[in-house]
Parts: structure tokens; sequence; C-alpha cells
């Protein structure tokens, strides 16, 4: 307790509570996001500030015996007694503005991209960038998804009608307002979610916000114009006012250099202009938060699955996470298409849920099929799952939303536990990318569990699967 009053007296900004533990740190099998993470505002009396941090490291250890935690420990065939954890107290990045404490910026950037555009390559990496608290990107929201070494080409600030519809248009940030509310085992019982329009109109988002000019159909880089604001960073990336697209690309160069292997990254910034002492020009501040292994896998691809002939195919996909043949899935689970909707969405997460439940309990393993985003928090774009939700899937597979594209949340903790596990991920159904999916034939097996929401096929034998990482393909065979 001394020394927890110790960081409250020399730290004046919020502290972010966190685990560090002996199986999140392994190389082959790393966690991430499974366990909490608290926000502590500081507190008027120094003593509650205190009693709140402590709580927090108290509900950080707790958060290993999670049903979520324990579903994880059963995915990766770990065991409680294998695990040790630390605690560690962090500075969370950002400034207050009106009551609310943020960064201008979070990202997490990934030193492989598996979702390479145009003259892209793989080894060329991806970010997820986004404004406020890196907890906006980890919990699927959107976010601006570019190659550090290509920032001038972003899909999503592509065209005019792409930038209005696939921009984040609200962040999160931790509510200072009445900070002395009580610790909840819910992590986000202090974080609030606050409309981009709010804080670029009071001029916080300079330089990461573009204006929409309606009257002549245009996007104007900068915020000072009357009109809709939108996250494009286009001053960041494109005018290089920050140097972040750089500085991103040398991190991630020297973290998998150092490593020796492809590493995710999580970081943070303020961008601030400003004169420093000895009268050179500050641009602001970039912190590195975090780094981890990614697991590089390179199993040989069987030949006989990747070339089959075409009528063997259940699923062919060109945009393809993941690599190596996966030869112990069993089952089938389908998000029933023509029912998905915003109002059904968290009511078939949940039916997931327990379906789930019961494949660990056989240790079977399964392919999971449905429309949207699989994690999104955002309940209009996916399937807001958690990992610990699905944690018997070996395959998942993405259906389009008709007119609608969304973009895969890559770089999340639900991604970076999906390729940590060899899980493949699939996109099906995106105009002109040669995809397909077989409805007709899986609409003809009987089902073993079937709701309004939910179907379920049991399979006499292994669903033949080989998902290439090097050209982002992916053969699904009929058993």
């Amino acid at each position: 307790m001394d020394d927890l009053a110790a960081i409250s007296r020399v730290i004046d900004a919020p502290l972010a509570v966190r685990s560090s533990s002996l199986l999140e740190d392994s190389h082959y099998q790393p966690f991430a996001g499974v366990y909490a993470t608290y926000m502590v505002a500081q507190q008027p009396i120094e003593a509650d500030t205190v009693e709140a941090l402590a709580s927090a490291v108290k509900a950080v250890y707790a958060s290993v015996f999670y049903r979520d935690s324990k579903a994880y420990m059963t995915a990766t065939s770990n065991v409680i007694d294998q695990e040790k954890m630390a605690v560690i107290i962090q500075e969370v990045v950002g400034k207050e503005h009106d009551g609310y404490y943020y960064p201008s910026f979070s990202a997490v950037g990934r030193s492989v991209n598996y979702y390479p555009l145009g003259n892209e390559r793989a080894a060329d990496g991806v970010v997820e960038l986004a404004v406020g608290l890196g907890r906006h990107i980890v919990d699927g929201g959107l976010s601006l998804r570019f190659s550090p070494r290509h920032p001038k080409k972003v899909l999503q600030t592509s065209t005019l009608d792409l930038a209005l519809r696939d921009t984040q248009t609200s962040f999160s940030a931790i509510d200072l307002h009445n900070s002395e509310r009580r610790m909840a085992i819910n992590e986000e019982f202090n974080i609030a979610q606050l409309p981009v329009q709010q804080a670029a109109d009071a001029g916080y988002l300079q330089y990461m916000v573009s204006t929409y000019d309606a009257a002549n159909g245009r996007m104007v880089d900068n915020d000072r114009a009357p009109g809709r604001k939108v996250v494009t960073f286009a001053n960041v990336l494109r005018h290089n006012v920050f140097p972040l697209a750089h500085a991103i690309d040398l991190m991630l160069n020297t973290g998998q250099e150092q490593m020796g292997r492809p590493v995710e990254i999580e970081l943070a910034g303020n961008i601030a202009m400003s004169t420093g002492a000895n009268g050179e020009e500050m641009k602001g501040e970039l912190y590195w938060l975090q780094i981890r292994p990614m697991i590089d896998r390179s199993e040989m691809l069987d030949d006989k699955v990747i070339h089959a002939a075409p009528e063997r195919m259940f699923i062919y996909s060109a945009n393809a996470l993941g690599h190596g043949m996966m030869d112990n899935i069993t089952a089938i689970v389908m998000a029933k298409p023509e029912m998905f909707s915003m109002s059904n969405n968290e009511a078939l997460a949940l039916e997931i849920e327990r379906v789930n439940r019961q494949f660990a309990e056989q240790h079977r393993h399964y392919l999971l099929i449905g429309v949207g985003r699989w994690g999104s928090s955002d309940h209009a774009l996916g399937v807001p799952v958690k990992w610990a939700h699905i944690s018997q899937a070996r395959l998942v597979v993405e259906l389009s939303i008709p007119g609608k594209r969304i973009e895969p949340s890559q770089g999340t903790h639900f991604f970076q536990n999906l390729t940590s596990m060899g899980v493949g991920y699939l996109t099906v159904g995106s105009a002109g990318d040669g995809s397909r999916f077989d409805r007709e034939w899986l609409e003809a097996q009987p089902a073993a569990y079937e709701t309004s929401l939910l179907r379920v096929i049991s399979l006499d034998t292994p669903l033949p699967v080989a998902v290439n990482g090097i050209t982002s393909e992916a053969v699904v065979l009929k058993p």
C-alpha cells in the first residue's frame, strides 16, 4: 500500500493497471487481452486513489479466474498451475479535455500484413490507427487501416463515400467526472464513448480530422471549416505534419529484428505543436506501450487440397489470414445470414457462447461462418463475440454484407488470439474477389442443432482445410 501511495504522489495522470503474465509473454502461445485492464483516475483525496489502485490490482489478479480466461486456458491446453502474473502500473498517455482524458491517437501495428493492397507486400506491415484510447481498436471499433510504408494509400479515405461511411465517429476516453465512483468488475465502468464531432468542434483533434464540405462535395484537410468532421489523419499520413508512419515502420522493423520473429506493437501519442527549450520545433510525443510476438507458422501445405477441383470446394477465399493445414474440424456453426441485424447480434453472441461451451466440454473444434465482422463491439457491423466465446473455432469465415464493405479488424486482441493459435480467418463474398461459398451443399446437410439464429452441422469426417498465408488464399473441401 505504501508503494501504491508513492506512485500516486509522483504521477498526476490517470494510471493503467494491467497484467503481465508468463503465458501472455510466451513467444509460442501468447495471450492478449484475456485478463482485465483498469484505468484509475486520480481522486481529490490521496487515500481514495490508493484504495482504487489496490482494488484494480486485486481485480486484475481475479480476472485469471473469470470464465473467459478459463475458456482460453482450456483452448490453449494450459493449466492454471503454469501461470504466474505480475501487475504493471503505467501512466496513461493523454491530456485532459473538458473532464475527459485521452491521447491524440492510439495504434496497433503488426510487422506482417496478410491483407496487402495493390503493390503492398506482406512484409510492409499494417497499422490500425484511431483517435482516443487504444481500447477502441482492441474492442473492434472503426479505425484507420494502412501500411506504414504506404501511408498515403488508405483504402477507407480513397473515396468520399468510403470516408463518410467507414471512418471513426466516436472514441474512448477516461471519464474524470465523479472519479471517486466505485471500482466494478466491468473494466469499462469509467470509460466514456465520445462523439468525434464534439471533440473536433472544440479544437482538440487538429491534424487528425478533415472537414466534409457538403456544398461542394469534397473533403477539406483541416478542422477549421464548418461541417462534419471525419477522422482521416490526412495531415499526419499524407502531409507528414507528424512523422507517425516513419516512426511506426522503424518500431516494427526494430522489434522484429530484436525479437527474431514477426511482432505486434501498441503505441499512443499526443500531437501538440510547440517550441522546445532550445528553440527547436516540437511536434508532440510518441510512446511505445507494448510489444509481443506474432506467431509465424510455416507448416507444409497439401497441394491436393489447395489445387482441388472447384466442385469439391465448399469454400474458397482469396482474402485469408493464417497459414497451414487444419485437419481437426468436425462441425460447422453458421449464424444464419438472413437473420443478421443489429437487434439480433447480441443474442446471437450469447447463443454462440453456449454452443462453444458444449464443444469445449467435448474437446471438439468447428468452422464458424457468419455475416459481418466477428468480434466487433459495433452490433451493426458484426457479432460482438469475445475470443473466449469462440475458442473452439479453428476456422472463422466472414460473409460480406451486401452493399457494405467492412474491413477485417486486424490488430485487435481478438485477432492476435486467432493468429497466435493458428486459427484461420477468411472473408468471402466481396465483389470481384473470386471467392466461393457453396451454401446449397451446406443447407443439404442435416442439422444437429438449430434455432432461428444459428445452425450447427456435425460431420462424420473432418473438413480438409488449407490456408496459404503467403498468397492469402484458403480452401475448404467437402468431406
